[in-house]
């Protein structure tokens, strides 16, 4: 079936309808997307999920069609640093492989889990419409082939199209309406337990209809009964931050998911060790800045004059192999600041990262010319620079919109404190080998900053979250997959607190806990199912 097709900036607005009244769960929609579009296996740009519902024998089968949801304000084209996601004049939001750099901020913004990395060509891809059929008069491939008419495309300003009659006139509704992204993917007939990831539990073990997720051992030993072997199987670790058990348990309803596709964490420890690193390179700057203040260091001395741009230097440079690391496209990393799209925190750090390199480079050179009134700019340049170095992180997190955990007011001073606590600690060794007379005030710089960090950690877990999404993240870092690397942060934090008395010994415990709560606070906020 052909479409009309409008002109240049138009006031048209796309929409898509899935009928679940009419939807047999068939996967012609899945494997017609595949086909059009070129997707390889093991990833989907869109896929039927199964739910059985009820208890037998009152049960059956629920079908939900999970895709991009087209958002009005999509997350993921905020997020993205060079505008590979964008939305197009018509509402569709699209991609552009060739700027693609791979950073999975899309994927972390995205509330509905509809954005994957292609493992061929390693740019982040997802449904679009089927933006190339439209602009030529065709209707996109799923709707094309489904057997009962269950999608519907149209324009949602057209009040004579079919899309509209259905939106206007039906009980339609939309996933997760909290994010306030106004999806344009409509569910009309859907039951509550496949819209929401956390009203139906998931299988023992991983195990799905025609398929698995994560490494599930089969085999049942000797001497041990199939079912208890299940129940073994039951509480399996999943591997490489899959993000299946996190609602384990949560659910009232009689419903189990039956098929769904595997769900990844899009950031892994890479993450977790660059919030380390840039605390330390943040941290190397502020403390010194602060002793100066408190009269216990002079600018003239070789702890401020070598030590801080050189450690703050080298962590700030570490900082940004680790990021390039953890990109798709490393060769592309220069697109940050080339090819920038302003609303992106991973653009803002990046140029705050920047300036914050050149104030310690030129700090740096300082030493090798006559130029001291030059120290009191580089400070006064420094201090909002090294600060933001530190807490621009809680404003990337914040535009995840898919985390709740990470949507705290108390993030930003928080990862301050961390900063502190870092940067002091990395400085007690060196002063010990160049300054002795700045150990003690560093000592006690280190283990009050660890005690304000282990005080928010505290709040951090015994406050009242207000979402689920949020609860159940939480569960996870103190109970669930992250426990172990959370309580050993806070073990090694409390022992810390020998660092007056015996300063390496606290650094040490002091800053691998610091790294351990930083792995399961980052991993744990990614743990909760989307979709």
């Amino acid at each position: 079936m052909a479409i009309a097709v409008t002109d240049g900036a138009s006031a048209t607005r796309w929409a898509k309808v899935i009928d679940h009244t009419r939807c047999i769960g068939c996967h012609a929609c899945s494997t017609a997307c595949k086909s059009e579009n070129e997707v390889p296996l093991g990833v989907n740009r869109t896929y039927v999920k199964y739910v059985d519902v009820g208890v037998f024998p009152a049960a059956r089968r629920a079908f939900q069609v999970t895709r991009c949801n087209q958002c009005e304000n999509p997350p993921c084209v905020t997020a993205c640093p060079t505008a590979a996601m964008h939305q197009r004049p018509d509402g569709i939001v699209d991609f552009d492989k060739s700027i693609c750099i791979g950073c999975k901020a899309c994927i972390a913004a995205c509330p509905y889990d509809a954005i994957f990395i292609n493992p061929q060509d390693h740019s982040a891809e997802k449904c679009n419409f089927c933006a190339h059929r439209l602009d030529v008069g065709l209707e996109p491939a799923c709707v094309v082939v489904c057997p009962t008419e269950a999608i519907v495309v149209g324009d949602m300003n057209d009040p004579l199209s079919r899309l509209a009659s259905y939106v206007h006139q039906d009980a339609v509704t939309v996933r997760r309406p909290e994010k306030e992204t106004h999806p344009k993917l409509f569910y009309k007939g859907a039951h509550g337990a496949t819209l929401d990831p956390l009203a139906a539990e998931r299988p023992e073990g991983g195990l799905f209809m025609w398929s698995e997720q994560g490494r599930v051992p089969h085999g049942i030993p000797a001497g041990v009964a199939p079912g208890a072997a299940a129940e073994k199987r039951a509480h399996a670790r999943l591997p490489g931050g899959d993000v299946a058990d996190a609602n384990r348990g949560n659910s009232s309803a009689a419903a189990i998911l039956a098929y769904d596709v595997p769900h990844r964490a899009p950031w892994d420890f890479r993450v977790s060790l660059y919030t380390f690193t840039k605390s330390i390179a943040a941290g190397a700057f502020l403390v010194p800045v602060l002793l100066v203040a408190m009269g216990h260091l002079t600018f003239e001395s070789d702890l401020w004059n070598w030590a801080t741009p050189l450690l703050a230097g080298a962590f700030l440079a570490l900082t940004g192999v680790i990021l390039i690391w953890d990109l798709e496209h490393p060769k592309r990393f220069l697109y940050v600041l080339i090819k920038p799209q302003p609303r992106s925190w991973l653009v803002r750090g990046g140029f705050i990262i920047t300036g914050y390199g050149g104030v310690l480079a030129l700090l740096f050179a300082e030493n090798f010319t006559t130029l001291g009134p030059l120290s009191w700019w580089l400070v006064i340049l420094g201090i909002p620079l090294a600060a933001m170095t530190a807490i621009y992180t809680a404003f990337l997190f914040a535009q995840a919109k898919a985390r709740d955990l990470w949507q705290s007011p108390l993030l930003p001073p928080h990862l301050l404190v961390q900063a502190v606590m870092a940067g002091s600690g990395a400085l007690i060794p060196v002063a010990i080998a160049t300054q002795p007379d700045a150990i003690v005030p560093l000592s006690w710089v280190f283990a009050v900053s660890n005690a304000v960090h282990l005080l928010m950690v505290l709040g951090e877990t015994t406050l009242t979250h207000v979402t689920t999404h949020a609860h159940l993240a939480l569960r996870e870092m103190i109970k669930g997959r992250y426990a172990n690397y959370f309580w050993v942060s806070v073990l090694l934090s409390l022992a810390a607190f020998t660092v007056v008395p015996m300063p390496m010994v606290g650094v040490v415990t002091g800053m691998l806990g610091l790294l351990a709560f930083e792995h399961a606070y980052v991993q744990a906020g990614q743990s909760v199912p989307l979709a």
